[in-house]
């Protein structure tokens, strides 16, 4: 590790972005010598200690295969804490003291006697920080692991919830590659875990914007009233990635776009958009109210997957300016690969507040740029007085998940002069308003998980909602020819067939950083 600076920044004293703080815990990291451990969970605990919201007494324990020490495990966690990490430069005197809560454990995903080991470990580290066993162990691993992982922590007893203690399990995506398997691994992490201990992991709900969906429409006045078919036109979900794989082959080809952003990230924001108020903000009001709406969508016949979903993969183009390769040229993917990097869906609900008003959701790899953007399109007046206006654009409401969050609405105003001209004009919102750094995604989950709040975690029923909804997809597909990719270039905004999707209903796509 490249050595912390002595920064003239102090670390922050407890910010007021949580009613209340966790109590000490020991936090185990499966998968740590991973890139999601680097990239996004250890430098969110240290962020989180920098802000004074990890308690003192907390410690961190790196499990996984490879061989390392202590020292080393340390030494790349701090790589990793200096590239990114919020608070750069790193503190010197603040990082030794989150290094020395580190330790690392190797062991076989598979072994039960590795998990014994690390029971004795856990106890130990418990002595050490004068805990009472409050533990939160983060399945960081490849998918294939989690049965094994929670069905042995049971094993060894470390699901278990006593002497008023807590013990929770986060589990990252994919959960289940299908609906069979998101089922099965339901059951099988039920047989030693209960609900109230699971926390399904989606890093989009930890957003800003994605969270403020609720406070806009439920403590706004001027919103809910219209918040319906009688005002809504329709609502176009668009989640862009520049990037390719990026050296994730061999989990791409197994997952595709389907299994990577739609059956999570995309229909947890169709169900935050267009679910029913809840009866209170809990956890299970709100995700009650989530899988009402994923069972309301219009279930996509096998036969008319074609009508309702256009696939595409990416072939060789430019982003930025710069020449990439296309997708069977990445290292490691199939020369013939039918993998899909993108996919556009046209969803219905049938419910009295959403219906005949189209839900259209797309996502994809290699496109021109990386944003997400919820755009609320309404319906346009019903009768133009307005003679001498050449046209008039509709209303947007646009919610800006990414790069920068915002909320932006546009409306019609005459231009200066004699003559009656229309002009769309913007209200912008940004949260750098607020003249407060954002907290990340994973610590504000990471905190929630720690607080024992489910409330942006996902339910078991609810996994098996949107695995019901995307099955028929799956296997529509499995059941076609070869599809002919590729079918968009790089740094294009998909397939034509997408521009298709969308215009039959005499609409087009609204591109992330359009003006209005």
């Amino acid at each position: 590790m490249a050595a912390p600076v002595a920064s003239a920044v102090q670390p922050a004293a407890a910010k007021k972005r949580f009613e209340r703080l966790p109590s000490p815990c020991g936090i185990v990291i499966f998968g740590a010598s991973g890139d999601l451990a680097k990239r996004k969970i250890i430098p969110a605990l240290y962020d989180l200690s920098c802000e004074g919201l990890l308690p003192d007494r907390s410690y961190i324990v790196g499990f996984a295969r490879s061989e390392m020490d202590d020292k080393t495990f340390r030494a790349r966690m701090g790589d990793a804490v200096n590239a990114f990490s919020r608070h750069r430069p790193v503190y010197a005197a603040h990082w030794e003291a989150f290094a020395s809560r580190l330790t690392y454990f190797r062991g076989d995903y598979k072994d039960a006697t590795a998990f014994d080991g690390l029971a004795k470990h856990l106890d130990s580290r418990d002595s050490q920080f004068r805990l009472e066993g409050n533990r939160l162990f983060y399945l960081s691993t490849p998918p294939e692991v989690y049965e094994s992982v929670s069905r042995l922590l049971g094993e060894a007893g470390l699901s278990d919830e006593e002497h008023g203690r807590w013990v929770r399990l986060i589990i990252e995506k994919p959960f289940g590659r299908d609906l069979e398997s998101a089922i099965a691994l339901n059951s099988v992490v039920k047989q030693s875990w209960n609900e109230g201990q699971i926390y399904r992991i989606d890093h989009y709900l930890g957003k800003e914007t994605v969270q403020n969906i609720s406070v806009l429409r439920f403590a706004n006045g001027i919103f809910e009233p219209i918040w319906n078919r009688n005002h809504i036109d329709h609502v176009q979900i668009t989640a862009s990635e520049s990037l390719g794989v990026e050296g994730r082959a061999g989990y791409y080809e197994e997952a595709g776009v389907v299994r990577d952003m739609f059956q999570n990230h995309m229909l947890q924001l169709v169900s935050m958009v267009a679910m029913e108020p809840p009866a209170a903000f809990d956890a299970d009001s709100v995700r009650g109210e989530k899988v009402k709406l994923l069972k309301a969508i219009h279930p996509i016949p096998l036969s008319q997957v074609d009508r309702f979903v256009v696939r595409g993969q990416y072939g060789a183009g430019k982003i930025a300016g710069e020449a990439v390769p296309g997708y069977r040229e990445e290292p490691g993917v199939a020369a013939a690969s039918k993998t899909e990097t993108y996919m556009a869906a046209r969803l219905l609900i049938e419910n009295w507040r959403w219906s005949d008003v189209p839900f259209y959701v797309r996502s994809g790899k290699r496109l021109p740029k990386r944003a997400s953007e919820i755009s609320i399109v309404f319906k346009r007046v019903p009768h133009m007085m307005f003679r001498t206006a050449e046209s008039i654009s509709p209303n947007v409401l646009k919610l800006v998940i990414q790069p920068e969050e915002g909320i932006t609405l546009s409306f019609e105003a005459k231009t200066p002069g004699q003559s009656v001209h229309l002009q769309s004009v913007v209200m912008d919102f940004r949260y750098s308003a607020f003249g407060v750094t954002s907290i990340e995604a994973y610590e504000r989950l990471l905190m929630d998980c720690m607080l024992g709040d489910q409330t942006l975690f996902d339910r078991s029923d609810s996994v098996e909602a949107a695995w019901t909804l995307m099955q028929p997809i799956l296997d529509g597909w499995a059941a076609q020819p070869d599809p002919a990719f590729p079918n968009y270039a790089a740094g294009a905004w998909g397939p034509d067939d997408a521009d298709d999707l969308i215009g039959v209903d005499g609409h087009r796509w609204r591109n992330p950083g359009e003006t209005f």
